[in-house]
């Protein structure tokens, strides 16, 4: 419709439920056309999704998670593994990525993949993040006091995380509880960060800058195309996604895009972190494109912190 001159789009999400496919039901079809609706949201907005018994197994599930996501903090069911990261260009151990899981008293250990998401929805991410940003700068701080000061550690961010208004203030606190220096504090950010409205993106970073605190986007490659807001917004380091990197000595096309990143990157004053390296070959090409930091299973997956610190002991006395 339009009035004034002015015209007011309007789209549509739909879920569809069929009879007797589904259920013989009105109640029951109601129910699953609703939880397709959702689906369809989900995956976009402005189309249509067919129910399917699947779409009910996963919400069952999901809703499980969030249920017991609640109390996986107060009784400690959540910790932190660390993937150690590395110069390439003298092989030298400079910090770790901090990488969330859940032991799950029933499910075993889950994967930041399969329950973020529902962090998100919930709202739990605020929370979940503030605790993962402790428990990082504290194990940070250990690390500086055992003799490893030129360590740093990684912490990924969500972007709801900024919507909430006080992460300044959670970083800056977990910076003065466990007394890490700011300098030995990286935020990964994600680059659907940078489009989403009404997040004031560029004020949280240089406040958390002037602090000290470093910045770097992760996945670099997956997502948004417009990489304008390099030169916006002031980060330290990229991150070259491993879907790159697991193909790079096979695929020419990958190597071409990791090349030009890297030029670019370092044409910024930017730094290159390659993630999911798991072989000396693709090591070595790495090396001969000039980027400049990496991890993966080449050297080590994610460690508990006993394990990153006898981790940490026998790659000190190998340098």
């Amino acid at each position: 419709p339009c009035q004034a001159g002015k015209c007011l789009r309007i789209t549509c999400s739909l879920g569809l439920s069929i009879a007797p496919d589904d259920s013989d039901d009105f109640d029951i079809l109601l129910k699953n056309a609703d939880t397709a609706m959702y689906i369809a949201k989900d995956r976009g907005r402005n189309g249509w999704q067919s129910y399917n018994e699947e779409m009910s197994r996963n919400l069952k599930e999901n809703l499980r998670l969030a249920t017991d996501l609640r109390g996986a903090i107060d009784s400690q069911q959540l910790v932190m593994h660390y993937q150690p990261k590395f110069e390439l260009k003298t092989g030298n151990l400079v910090g770790a990525e901090a990488l969330l899981r859940w032991e799950h008293p029933t499910l075993g250990m889950i994967y930041p993949d399969s329950f973020i998401f529902i962090a998100e929805k919930t709202g739990l991410i605020t929370e979940i993040g503030a605790w993962v940003l402790q428990e990082a700068c504290f194990q940070a701080a250990k690390w500086h006091q055992q003799g490893f000061a030129h360590l740093h550690v990684s912490v990924n961010l969500s972007p709801v995380q900024f919507q909430r208004g006080d992460l300044e203030a959670i970083v800056v606190d977990a910076l003065s509880d466990t007394g890490l220096p700011a300098r030995a504090l990286e935020l990964e950010l994600t680059e659907s960060l940078f489009i989403e409205k009404g997040l004031d993106v560029s004020g949280v970073l240089h406040r958390l800058r002037e602090h000290g605190v470093r910045f770097s986007i992760d996945d670099l490659g997956t997502g948004y195309s417009n990489l304008g807001y390099l030169t916006r917004f002031k980060v330290e380091t990229l991150k070259i996604d491993r879907s790159f990197i697991s193909r790079l000595t096979h695929n020419s096309h990958d190597e071409a895009v990791v090349r030009a990143i890297t030029q670019m990157a370092h044409g910024l004053n930017m730094l290159i972190v390659a993630e999911g390296i798991e072989d000396e070959s693709t090591l070595e090409r790495l090396r001969l494109l000039g980027c400049d930091k990496g991890q993966g299973y080449f050297w080590a997956g994610g460690l508990s912190p006993d394990e990153f610190n006898q981790f940490l002991l026998e790659t000190a006395g190998d340098e």
